[in-house]
């Protein structure tokens, strides 16, 4: 079972189609745990909004008019505004999916990815977890990787099959039921991929995994 807050989780939309945003905001508000505390057409709605109303989660579309959803992204860093940024987006091209992972944000989901996904990866996101990345954007990443010089991986197998599970946007539970190992396990393996790789959390590992080619999902 996916993790809950305890906590009711406050998100903001952002997205130039009101229609998109409806649909987003009836999907979300039918999780319990989830309030839209507000919804913006524009980059420097999203921006000024998210300073303003200070939301847990910021879901963002990658086009919008003014400011794109990377520069939002780079913005809230640069400002160290806190707010978690889960990137929902009709594209999958490599220079938003990078663009916006390397600009802080947790996660980049496609608009079409199932209901259930798109609740579990801002519950996710709300709780500090990263790494919440469509499969398709996976895949199309990884066909780039493999036309490129790849470097040698230092992780060990075991290590790469959490990473790969942490890339697919399983949290720590469902990565030892899949892998069939403790919850302490993978935060060891987890913990040594951090410090092979020299980043901080699983969204940076995950990017790095990809670039390299390293992840075969």
């Amino acid at each position: 079972m996916e993790e809950t807050m305890s906590r009711t989780i406050r998100v903001l939309l952002a997205d130039d189609h009101p229609v998109v945003r409806a649909g987003v905001r009836n999907l979300l508000e039918r999780a319990p745990d989830m309030l839209i505390v507000g919804e913006v057409g524009s980059g420097e709605e999203a921006l000024n909004s998210s300073k303003m109303l200070v939301p847990d989660v910021l879901v963002l579309d990658m086009e919008m008019p003014g400011l794109s959803g990377v520069d939002v992204a780079r913005h809230l860093r640069e400002q160290n505004v806190p707010v978690r940024v889960l990137a929902l987006s009709d594209y999958d091209d490599s220079q938003y999916v990078f663009g916006v992972l390397d600009s802080g944000a947790a996660g980049y989901l496609l608009k079409e990815e199932a209901p259930d996904a798109i609740i579990a990866a801002v519950r996710g996101v709300a709780c500090g977890q990263g790494g919440w990345i469509s499969r398709r954007v996976v895949q199309k990443v990884m066909q780039r990787a493999r036309g490129t010089q790849q470097n040698a991986c230092p992780l060990t197998p075991r290590e790469l099959e959490a990473l790969q599970c942490a890339a697919r946007g399983l949290t720590g539970p469902k990565i030892a039921n899949e892998l069939g190992i403790s919850q302490r396990t993978v935060a060891f393996h987890m913990e040594n991929v951090f410090q092979k790789l020299h980043v901080s959390n699983r969204t940076e590992a995950v990017v790095q995994a990809l670039e390299q080619g390293w992840l075969d999902l």
